[in-house]
């Protein structure tokens, strides 16, 4: 089996707003055999830089577009391919761009050799360790504490036993900041309570937001600190009386490495569509070596849904997956098959690769670019 084409198509839907919402356009990579098999993949980043990298031309011998790699490959051999695009790319990867490219490649990869074996993904990671995990249900604050508690006890009433509200406006004000908190508790009862600061303040300033938070019995406090704060994450997860949750910025195994070998964390959050499953079943391994907690970050399509909840199936004490409801078509429409939780869990998949289906109406419908 050789690879004979890969793909890079960039879909965005109409009349993006300016939030903090990765839902609204995508890129996709599909990898595409000399025997009729194809494999899906997604990246969480700027589309039209993962397109450049993978359709770019030969520069030198380590700085290559990812198409000039793979071409005439066998897919089957995704580690040595991943180590092939990371040894070739030094110059423009290594821990962003580069890697966001390489992980929807490897997601890819991984759809196709399940195919090729008619086997789900997780079986090839491993094995799944739970049949099912308690989605909850990952939304944007509203405007203040009062419009929060709606937004909550409307997922509550949706099935979901657990919802998480992040970013703007929190960070505004203390005042802002406990209203929001306060409204969110308010609307959800006792059913589970996330929060997502992201990445508003100084460690002293989350630490304090932390001690006025833990009244409302959050499950976590995720991303109060800049992302490349981890001296910053080590004293504040020392410290805060609510569990520290970061990681879904990071790309790849390079990236999550001083989090993981400083502990800086109680929760680690892995994309998919920024480590690929070859790089996040070595995080994988890492987090549970230390006794630390996994979770997925998913905030895009059904395809990094579908490849989350095979991954987190694998991870041992899997225990919440995050369940992008942003009121998008391309949260809800990509694939024919809906890949949301139901009743609040979310089933893990028996169907070969990642068991999804691309809907190609929808791709032609809201395709802007394309790979030639």
């Amino acid at each position: 089996m050789k690879i004979t084409q890969v793909v890079c198509q960039i879909l965005r839907i109409p009349n993006i707003q300016a939030k903090t919402a990765s839902s609204q356009d995508s890129v996709l990579v599909r990898v595409r055999t000399d025997d009729g098999l194809e494999g899906v993949g997604e990246a969480d980043s700027s589309p039209e830089g993962v397109k450049a990298l993978v359709d770019a031309p030969f520069s030198h011998n380590i700085a290559c577009g990812l198409r000039q790699l793979l071409v005439g490959e066998n897919p089957l051999d995704h580690e040595r391919l991943w180590q092939k695009m990371y040894r070739r790319t030094m110059y423009f990867g290594r821990k962003a761009l580069g890697i966001t490219a390489m992980a929807a490649v490897d997601m890819a990869l991984w759809d196709l050799k399940g195919k090729a074996f008619n086997q789900p993904i997780h079986r090839l990671l491993g094995g799944k360790q739970h049949d099912r995990i308690r989605g909850y249900a990952s939304i944007l604050f509203g405007r203040d504490g009062k419009e929060t508690a709606d937004i909550a006890r409307k997922w509550v009433a949706a099935g979901y036993t657990a919802v998480k509200f992040g970013w703007e406006p929190m960070g505004t004000s203390e005042a802002v900041d406990i209203d929001l908190v306060k409204g969110a508790r308010e609307g959800l009862g006792k059913n589970t309570l996330l929060i997502d600061a992201g990445c508003v303040y100084d460690a002293r300033t989350a630490l304090r937001r932390a001690h006025a938070f833990a009244e409302y019995q959050p499950e976590w406090f995720e991303e109060p600190l800049r992302e490349d704060d981890i001296d910053g994450y080590v004293w504040l997860r020392d410290r805060s009386p609510v569990p520290i949750a970061a990681g879904e910025g990071e790309c790849g195994r390079e990236s999550f490495r001083p989090l993981i070998d400083r502990r800086a964390l109680d929760v680690y959050q892995v994309d998919l569509s920024r480590c690929g499953f070859t790089d996040a079943a070595y995080i994988r391994a890492r987090v549970e070596e230390i006794g630390a907690r996994l979770c997925n970050h998913c905030y895009t399509s059904p395809l990094t849904v579908a490849a989350s909840i095979h991954w987190l199936s694998t991870c041992r004490d899997a225990f919440v997956f995050e369940d992008c409801v942003e009121d998008s078509p391309l949260r809800h429409e990509l694939t024919l098959e809906k890949v949301q939780s139901v009743n609040g869990w979310m089933e893990v998949p028996d169907r070969p690769g990642l068991g999804v289906t691309l809907d190609e109406g929808f791709v032609k419908k809201y395709l802007v670019a394309e790979s030639k």
